[in-house]
């Protein structure tokens, strides 16, 4: 009996031989088997695991960005006079304040989830961690992006107004606020696509596994 391998085929030779007198001669047969190796699952895994990690550091970036530019918004116009004093700040607004909340919850989590993705890595077919990933920036996603959201609604009137509720466009006086603040709610939306993706490589992981 011989045996090949060669691309993942596996190729057996099996001699049939018969001893009698005047019987056919001996009889070859060869069977072709072809599989999937073990490894290479593995390998496949672990690369979508690195990118799951990085995709991570990404995310935790972005979402830190959003925090502190958000957070450290403060604008002060330099005039005022003896009883007033024009000032506005990311704390005035609740939206805001959500806002820093969710993407300092949403920063944490990931630096929380960063040695799970590590596991990921190094074992690539733990499901456990993968499930856990799984369920938690589905979470985040929709966390990320309603914080987002709201934000992003206030901005809106701060550069625009609004007329009806007699709502002024404070974007044309502080526009260094107005500037900070739109940063801050791009960098919110970055993380929430990033979770997005996030999801979608640990289903598919999952699906394949």
């Amino acid at each position: 009996m011989d045996s090949t391998k060669s691309s993942g085929e596996t190729a057996i030779n099996i001699t049939e031989s018969k001893s009698s007198k005047g019987k056919a001669p001996a009889t070859n047969y060869i069977a072709t088997t072809k599989a999937t190796p073990y490894q290479q699952q593995g390998g496949w895994k672990r690369g979508i695991s690195i990118f799951d990690f990085i995709l991570r550091i990404c995310a935790l970036v972005a979402a830190l960005t959003a925090t502190t530019t958000m957070g450290t918004t403060d604008q002060t116009l330099p005039f005022f006079t003896q009883f007033f004093q024009f000032q506005a700040s990311y704390d005035d607004l609740p939206a805001f304040t959500f806002f820093v909340v969710a993407n300092a919850i949403a920063s944490g989590y990931l630096v929380l989830s960063l040695p799970f993705s590590i596991v990921c890595i190094v074992r690539p077919h733990a499901v456990g961690a993968k499930l856990l990933l799984l369920i938690f920036d589905t979470v985040m996603v929709g966390f990320t992006t309603a914080a987002a959201a709201a934000a992003a609604a206030i901005v809106y009137l701060a550069h625009n107004g609004n007329s009806n509720t007699n709502w002024f466009a404070i974007c044309q006086q502080f526009t260094d606020f107005c500037q900070r603040v739109s940063g801050a709610v791009v960098a919110s939306f970055i993380a929430a696509v990033i979770f997005i993706f996030l999801v979608v490589l640990s289903a598919e992981a999952l699906r394949r596994h």
